[in-house]
C-alpha cells in the first residue's frame, strides 16, 4: 500500500499507461475509417469514369501496381503478408461498390480453387461454384460470371488436362488475366485417433501428394478418391473411422480436428490457377504471355519454336504438350514466358511465330503472381 505523499503505485502507473494507449488507438481507428471511406469514394468515382469508357472494374495490373507501392512505403512492424491481405479485402470491397463481381469457380466451398478465387477476389465478390472445369469457362462464356479460376499445373502433378482441354475447344474466347499461386498445405483431418483410421478420402491429386506421408503413418488405411479436398471433409462428418486430406479452412468449416499439419511430400506444392475472363491485361512490367500453338509434323519444328524465344532473349517459364483430340498423333503446345504481348521484342517473336506455326493463339498477358499460402 502507498503511503500518504508517495506517488501513484506501480499498478495505477500501468493502468495509466494503457488507458493512454488504448485511447490512442482509438482514435487511429476513427482516422482510418475517414480515411478508408475517402479512399472508397474515389475509387467509386473510378468505376463511374470507368463505366463510361466500358472499362472493366477488375484489373489486375493496377491491383498489382497499387500492392507493389503499398509494400515499397511498408515500413514495419505489420508483417508484408498481412498488409497485403488488410489491401487485399480493401480492393476488393472497392471494386464492390462499383459493382459486385461473380467468380466462377470448381466448386464446392472451401475446396483449393474457392481458397485461390478468395486469395485474389476477396470476400466481398459473389462466388459461383460449378461442378466441373468446364462450367467453369461456360460460365464466363455466357456472361453469368464476370470471371473464372481454373487450376492450371500443379508443382508435383503437373498439367491440369481438363483446363488445357478447354483452351483448345474455346480458343481466342477467353483469355488468361491473372494468376494465382497458392502454395497448398494439406492436412489430416478426423474425429477419431489416428490409430482408428480405416479409410482416408480426397481428392486424387491431393492424395498422390501426400502418398509417403500416408503410406509410413497410416499403413492400416486404404485411400479412397473423391470428387474434392471439401466432400472428403464434408464425408468425415457422418462416416465413422475416417479421415480427409484437406484444408485447415475445410477443418473449420466441418468442423473436424487436425490430426497432423502440412503432411504433402513435398514442402514446395503449390498449384498455379488461371483467371479467365473475356480480355487480358494491360502491361505491368512484370508479365507473362500464354500461348497456345500446333506446328507441323516435322523433324526439328519444335526445335525452331523455341530458337525463336532464344533468338529474341525471352524467358520460357512454362512448356507442356497435349494431345489434340481431332487428329491422332498431333499434339498443340502449351508454352508462357516473361513479357507482354505489348512488349516489343514479344511483338516481334509473335510475329515470327505466326509464320512458323499451323495455329497461334496468344491466350494472354497478366501480372507475375508471387506464391499465396492457404
Amino acid at each position: 500500500m502507498a503511503r500518504k505523499g508517495d506517488s501513484a503505485s506501480a499498478p495505477d502507473k500501468t493502468a495509466a499507461n494503457l488507458a493512454t494507449l488504448r485511447a490512442q488507438i482509438d482514435k487511429l481507428d476513427v482516422q482510418i475509417v475517414e480515411l478508408l471511406n475517402k479512399r472508397a469514394a474515389i475509387a467509386a468515382q473510378i468505376g463511374k469514369v470507368k463505366a463510361d469508357q466500358g472499362g472493366e472494374v477488375f484489373s489486375a495490373a493496377r491491383e498489382e501496381e497499387v500492392l507493389a507501392n503499398v509494400l515499397a512505403a511498408h515500413q514495419g512492424p505489420l508483417d508484408a503478408v498481412t498488409l497485403k491481405a488488410i489491401f487485399r479485402e480493401l480492393i476488393s470491397g472497392s471494386r464492390a461498390i462499383q459493382k459486385q463481381q461473380k467468380i466462377a469457380f470448381l466448386g464446392p466451398e472451401y475446396s483449393y480453387s474457392h481458397l485461390a478465387a478468395i486469395q485474389r477476389f476477396g470476400e466481398a465478390s459473389i462466388y459461383n461454384r460449378t461442378a466441373s472445369i468446364a462450367a467453369v469457362f461456360e460460365e464466363v462464356l455466357r456472361r453469368n460470371a464476370d470471371y473464372g479460376v481454373v487450376p492450371l499445373e500443379n508443382s508435383t502433378d503437373g498439367r491440369i488436362a481438363d483446363t488445357l482441354d478447354q483452351f483448345i475447344r474455346y480458343p481466342d474466347q477467353v483469355k488468361i488475366c491473372a494468376e494465382i499461386r497458392l502454395r497448398v498445405r494439406h492436412h489430416l483431418l478426423a474425429n477419431c485417433a489416428q490409430s482408428e483410421i480405416r479409410r482416408v478420402y480426397s481428392k486424387a491429386q491431393a492424395l498422390s501428394q501426400c502418398r509417403n506421408w500416408l503410406a509410413k503413418n497410416l499403413p492400416q488405411a486404404s485411400l479412397h478418391e473423391v470428387a474434392s479436398t471439401a466432400d472428403a471433409a464434408a464425408l468425415v462428418q457422418t462416416v465413422p473411422n475416417v479421415a480427409a486430406v484437406a484444408s485447415r479452412e475445410a477443418s473449420v468449416r466441418y468442423g473436424l480436428k487436425i490430426l497432423a499439419q502440412n503432411i504433402e511430400d513435398s514442402p514446395f506444392n503449390e498449384t498455379r490457377f488461371a483467371v479467365i475472363g473475356l480480355s487480358d491485361s494491360a502491361r505491368t512490367g512484370n508479365d507473362k504471355t500464354a500461348l497456345m500453338f500446333q506446328i507441323s509434323h516435322t523433324p526439328g519444328a519444335l526445335a525452331d519454336v523455341l530458337a525463336v524465344f532464344k533468338a529474341h532473349k525471352i524467358n520460357l517459364t512454362w512448356i507442356e504438350s497435349f494431345p489434340y483430340r481431332e487428329v491422332k498423333g498431333q499434339y498443340v503446345f502449351f508454352v508462357d514466358f516473361e513479357g507482354h504481348r505489348e512488349d516489343q521484342r514479344v511483338k516481334k517473336a509473335l510475329s515470327t511465330l505466326q509464320s512458323m506455326c499451323d495455329s497461334l493463339t496468344v491466350l494472354g498477358s497478366f501480372p507475375v503472381a508471387s506464391p499465396l499460402e492457404d
